[in-house]
């Protein structure tokens, strides 16, 4: 093709490491006589000045003259046209040209039709950021929609008119706010009003693909960005309306003087720094308990809603299709966000047992943003941390001093009973009451009498 007839940037920085593998597959694939480039979000990335993710390469190549050049290959979108070349290190997503035509499903192409030319695949992509081409061997980035600019003024823009690329694909309804938030970008207004006019078109998404469009935005760098937008545009409304609900509901001044609930929640996303999906989940749905437990006595009073909010944690994960054990995590966190306002009171063993627990770091985590992000009296967490950093792991987790075939040894009966006393005896065990076997024979003796 003519690369004359598309804007050309001169490209001559170092790609990183990250590249090598798509730029072998560029290699073997030009040296064959095709056209070959790094395309979409990787190349958008370095234009942004981000850390680009994987590197994809798009060809004029059908899929089977890329399996056969490589040795190693699998076709995981035959029909679209992808195959994955397989690599010493991973494997890179090599896509031939194509244009869709028809969405009656509101995600697939009704019919895939392979394309010769960069521009023609440029025109089915979602947003020009992404519809960049890089020529490695020529160094320079071809743009066939003006990404180079959204990219230089940081917008987000469609390909062509937002409607038709929104009922194309639906989950770009949430891609955008996503994008955004991730890639530091304002959306452009008809973009945006276009997100607002086609919002339940999300309706027609699976729930995983829109569970995992969510956790990219919870785990990404400005996660209260992407919400803000989201509740702009009324997206919220329609996938978590227990989170728009948030919106105006008051708290007492005295302990957040931030403002209302979902002021408060923004702001510790703004505060976290990076997070894994369990905790933005348990961020994000901390105090999601609290609008329907919302009441007023001698003030603002939001009764029971950490055990309201614990249920309504696993209810809205599994909704997403999260995995469970994120799922689990992020409900306990939510479920004991609050104890930490006992800790300095706690019984040793009580105390010892909850800084035990898997994962404490960021049940921790979730107590300091709580704090920041309202009153910003840390003395529980450091409480907490200056506690964990003088104790011993045996402090904490005690080797047993009796086990059941002990118990069994001293005349006590198999059963439930077993478990109960050995979990008594460790709390004695935190407590400093026995130290040695001897003891703890003697202090079960006495505490559970055989009769």
């Amino acid at each position: 093709m003519k690369h004359s007839a598309i804007h050309s940037i001169p490209w001559s920085d170092p790609l990183p490491p990250a590249a090598t593998q798509a730029l072998a597959v560029i290699e073997t694939l030009t040296a064959a006589g095709y056209e070959a480039y790094l395309v979409g979000g990787a190349v958008r990335d370095l234009l942004l000045g981000l850390t680009p993710g994987d590197f994809d390469v798009a060809t004029d190549a059908r899929p089977e003259a890329i399996t056969d050049l490589f040795p190693n290959t699998e076709q995981v979108g035959a029909k679209f046209g992808v195959v994955l070349v397989i690599q010493d290190h991973g494997y890179v997503e090599t896509a031939t040209f194509r244009t869709d035509a028809g969405y009656s499903d509101g995600r697939h192409p009704d019919q895939v039709t392979f394309a010769s030319s960069l521009v023609e695949d440029a025109r089915r992509r979602d947003f020009t950021i992404n519809a960049l081409f890089l020529d490695p061997r020529r160094k320079c980035i071809l743009d066939p929609t003006g990404g180079k600019t959204d990219c230089d003024h940081r917008i987000l823009r469609t390909v062509g008119e937002p409607a038709a690329r929104f009922r194309e694909d639906a989950l770009r309804l949430l891609r955008a706010p996503r994008l955004a938030a991730q890639c530091g970008l304002r959306i452009e207004p008809e973009t945006r009003e276009a997100l607002l006019e086609h919002k339940d078109l999300i309706r027609q998404i699976s729930a995983e693909r829109i569970g995992k469009e969510i956790g990219l935005l919870l785990t990404g760098p400005d996660p209260a960005k992407g919400l803000t937008i989201m509740a702009e545009v009324q997206l919220l409304d329609v996938l978590l309306p227990e989170v728009a609900d948030l919106q105006g509901v008051p708290q007492p001044e005295e302990y957040h003087p931030e403002g209302d609930v979902w002021t408060h929640t923004l702001l510790m996303f703004k505060l976290s720094k990076s997070r894994s999906l369990a905790l933005g989940l348990a961020i994000l749905l901390h105090d999601v308990g609290k609008p329907p437990t919302l009441s007023y006595a001698d003030r603002i009073r939001f009764d029971g809603h950490t055990k309201l909010g614990t249920e309504m944690t696993r209810t809205i994960g599994h909704r997403l299709r999260l995995p469970n054990n994120v799922v689990d995590l992020a409900a306990n966190m939510v479920a004991q966000h609050m104890r930490f306002l006992d800790v300095q009171n706690m019984r040793p063993a009580t105390l010892k047992k909850f800084l035990r627990q898997d994962h404490f770091a960021e049940y921790l985590e979730l107590h300091r943003l709580d704090c920041l992000a309202s009153h910003g009296n840390l003395v529980n967490h450091n409480f907490c941390s200056e506690t964990l950093a003088n104790v011993v792991e045996e402090d904490l987790k005690p080797a047993p001093l009796l086990r059941g075939r002990d118990l069994l040894a001293l005349g006590y009966e198999e059963g439930p009973q077993l478990g109960m006393i050995l979990r008594e005896l460790e709390t004695a065990q935190l407590e400093g009451e026995v130290r040695t076997p001897a003891e703890a024979e003697a202090w079960v003796r006495h505490t559970f009498p055989l009769s």
